[in-house]
């Protein structure tokens, strides 16, 4: 039996994911924009393991348990039918990846290839007519792709187990270099501006250095996939202690809760 194949993602559908977030957000303003999530669904189909929706989705949104109701403390989805909106659009985004990670390109210019969803940001507010622009400097904005590679880089740490050196050491090299090329994408931008991805003749936001390390950071995600995969998930089980939420109390005794102190 053929497995039914997922309709792509349209940029309405990205709007609604922006919503939907939105109204999360009226609970809890660190609920992360969608370029976050869309870093760390990249790692979580990179990683080991399948990691299922009710472990991350604690940790990466705060949401409750399911069906979903309105609540004093914590974030929840305002109801039901809202969780469901945003895990059919969260399944078929994920099945987008899944089949780009798995094509056979040679080029990024391939249009089977994986293309995150990120945002110039710089590039966007530079575009901005004078008097509509913020009074903000780049360092206050976050370079291009940036948000991405901490989205991918927070699943990594917070399923360390799964992310843990292999026993080959030259596979253990190839996935710290991946990993590398990964976490060079969370540091700023600091070459010369040279082009505008948000608009096609705005203000140069975005220089080619970063736009190499964009590319490198998209190669890396094949290279884990493909590793990820050819070792399969480990053979003993890993006895690792519940991830707690991001409103639970941090583990280390602090008092605060641990999207405050070790989840922050």
């Amino acid at each position: 039996m053929t497995t039914p194949t997922l309709a792509p993602l349209e940029p309405t559908d990205f709007d609604t994911l922006d919503q939907l977030l939105d109204e999360l957000r009226e609970r809890d303003d660190e609920v992360p924009q969608w370029e976050f999530l869309e870093g760390a669904m990249a790692a979580l189909v990179c990683t080991r393991r399948p990691v299922e929706p009710a472990e991350w989705l604690p940790v990466l949104l705060g949401v409750g348990d399911l069906p979903t109701v309105p609540q004093e403390e914590g974030t929840h989805f305002a109801s039901t039918d809202r969780y469901q909106r945003f895990m059919d659009l969260w399944h078929r985004r994920m099945a987008e990846v899944v089949d780009a990670l798995q094509a056979p390109v040679e080029t990024l210019e391939d249009e089977r290839s994986y293309h995150p969803e990120v945002m110039d940001v710089r590039g966007a507010i530079a575009a901005l007519p004078a008097e509509e622009r913020p009074e903000l400097d780049d360092e206050g904005l976050p370079a291009y792709a940036q948000v991405w590679a901490l989205g991918f880089m927070f699943v990594v740490e917070n399923w360390s187990e799964e992310w843990a050196p292999v026993r080959d050491r030259e596979t253990a090299e190839w996935i710290d270099e991946a990993l590398d090329r990964i976490v060079a994408l969370t540091e700023d931008d600091t070459g010369k501006p040279s082009v505008n991805l948000h608009v096609e003749d705005g203000p140069p936001s975005v220089s080619d250095e970063r736009l190499n390390t964009f590319g490198a950071a998209i190669w890396a995600v094949y290279d884990l996939h493909q590793i990820w995969r050819s070792l399969g998930p480990r053979s003993g089980p890993v006895r690792q202690a519940p991830t707690p939420g991001r409103n639970d109390p941090c583990p280390c005794g602090s008092g605060q809760k641990y999207k405050k102190c070790h989840g922050a």
